[in-house]
């Protein structure tokens, strides 16, 4: 895997992926907010299975 994301793009996915899954497991919302640990690990780990397809943000050498 290489890295398909940027700095910017996995900050925002880890902070989005984070509050998702907060909310879910304080029941706030519904189950489906557990989703919510795919952006938090595509952030976490810099790859996106989507990202290839929208043009990934991370400039590879």
């Amino acid at each position: 895997m290489t890295c398909n994301t940027g700095k910017t793009q996995r900050i925002i996915r880890i902070i989005l992926g984070m509050v998702l899954v907060t909310l879910a497991a304080t029941r706030v919302l519904e189950p489906i907010a557990w989703l919510g640990v795919i952006p938090l690990l595509s952030g976490i780990v810099g790859w996106c299975p989507f990202s290839p397809f929208s043009g990934g943000s991370c400039k590879v050498k």
